[in-house]
Formats: structure tokens, C-alpha cells, sequence
């Protein structure tokens, strides 16, 4: 097949006041166009992988779309190598990496979608693990995997869900802001896009375009965080995760 990087990284699975994936399936009937005809789906992030493939096929067979599911195959990296694109779904970032790994998933997911070039979408986890690593998820360490290193489908973080502080909240408790800021503090440390629910980022070989209905931060490590609205160019993002060092 061939061709250029394609990724759709959403922020969240389902936006308030709509059902599953209802507030970007236009972006995925966009994105994975007519000649997708089925959907390898990724469950690992939820303990009911069966619950949540019934919820995800039902979403893109109403789409148009057929829907398989890895956990159903008695060959996960066979399943990698056959697909003609890739959903990784929500749920826990650690559960979820931890799995792509004793599955022997990473480099096979990889090479599909960096070198065979089929697409690949990421709604919250799934869009976590298709950064360099998981270091900016929001999520509980549950479990342990062998590394933090993801997919590294782009060369920074992204963290879904990102919530903007609270004036009239009383927490005490860190906000997004500053955990990320302390994750600067370390050195040789990438990009964060703080991808708004609602947002999403497109990749197409080497552009990276803002989209959805809310906007995005990022932060940069030593800069003060700048704020973007959908149809923002982020392609510079992809071009050196050392961006920090300018």
C-alpha cells in the first residue's frame, strides 16, 4: 500500500450533551474515506474488551464501516499485519501500553502505519500511546509496562482531556498546568499539545492540522504556554521533538 503517515488523534470518546465518538464522526468518515472497508480495533484500554468493541461496532458499522476486533483474534500481530486501519480506544494509558507490549504489538504497529501507511485513529489513550510517550497521560499507573516509550507514531506528547484551571474552584491539588510544567523540568523533554475535549489533530504525512470545535495549548519546555483554535498549523511539531532547545 505505501504512502505517508496518517493519524486522526482525538482527545476524547464522547464529548457532553453526545453519544460515542458523535462529535467527530464526520472527521472519521473524512478521514478514513471509501477505500477503508473494515476497522481493526483496539480494546485493551478496558477491562470489558467484549463491551467495548460491541459499543465501537455499532459506531462504525453505522458509519459504513465493518469493525474487527484484536482481542478476538487468536493472532493479534497477524491481525496488525491484515488491517487496513487502526482504532485504539480510551481507557487506561498504563493497562493499554502494557498490553501493545505482551502482545509483541509496538513495532508492528509501527510499521503499518509509518511505512505501509494505512491510517491510524487514537481517541484519549489511543491517542496518548501514538505520542513518544505515555509520561503526560492523566491516567492511574495500574499496572506496569516495560517502558513508557509508545508508538511514537509523532515526535512529542499530547495530553487528552486537558482541562483549563478553575478560578472558583477551592482544589488544592496541582493543576494540568503545572504537572505538565514539572514534566519541563526534567531535561530533554518534548512538546505537550493539551488537546481541549472536543479537539482533535489530523496528520497527513508531514502536516499537522488543528481540529474539532475547541482549541489547544502547548507548551513548550523554558516558554510561557500559547493558546491555538481549530485550524491551527502544527507541523512544525513534527519536524524535531527538541523544539524546546530553540
Amino acid at each position: 500500500m505505501g504512502g505517508p503517515r496518517r493519524l486522526l488523534l482525538v482527545s476524547n470518546s464522547t464529548l457532553h450533551g453526545g453519544g460515542y465518538l458523535g462529535h467527530c464522526q464526520q472527521h472519521i468518515k473524512s478521514f478514513l474515506g471509501e477505500k477503508v472497508k473494515r476497522v481493526l480495533f483496539v480494546p485493551y484500554a478496558l477491562h470489558d474488551r467484549d463491551g467495548y468493541a460491541r459499543t465501537a461496532r455499532e459506531k462504525f458499522e453505522s458509519l459504513g464501516y465493518g469493525l474487527d476486533s484484536i482481542h478476538e483474534s487468536s493472532d493479534p500481530v497477524e491481525a496488525v499485519r491484515k488491517s487496513e486501519a487502526i482504532f485504539i480506544g480510551g481507557g487506561n494509558t498504563f493497562r493499554l501500553l502494557k498490553a501493545l507490549y505482551d502482545n509483541s504489538l509496538i513495532q508492528e504497529i509501527r510499521k503499518r502505519v509509518l511505512e505501509d501507511g494505512i491510517p491510524y485513529m487514537g481517541s484519549s489513550a489511543g491517542t496518548n500511546v501514538a505520542t513518544i510517550s505515555i509520561n503526560t497521560t492523566n491516567d492511574m499507573p495500574i499496572v506496569y509496562p516495560p517502558s513508557l516509550q509508545a508508538l511514537g507514531l509523532v515526535p512529542f506528547n499530547i495530553n487528552p482531556h486537558y482541562l483549563d484551571p478553575d478560578v472558583k474552584s477551592t482544589h488544592m491539588g496541582e493543576t494540568r498546568e503545572e504537572r505538565i510544567r514539572q514534566y519541563h523540568e526534567e531535561p530533554n523533554t518534548p512538546p505537550v499539545l493539551g488537546l481541549r475535549e472536543g479537539a482533535m489533530l489530523l496528520v497527513e504525512g508531514d502536516k499537522a492540522t488543528l481540529q474539532g470545535v475547541t482549541g489547544a495549548r502547548l507548551f513548550l519546555r523554558g516558554k510561557k504556554p500559547t493558546e491555538h483554535e481549530p485550524g491551527t498549523d502544527f507541523s512544525f511539531l513534527l519536524i524535531d521533538s527538541n523544539l524546546q532547545n530553540l
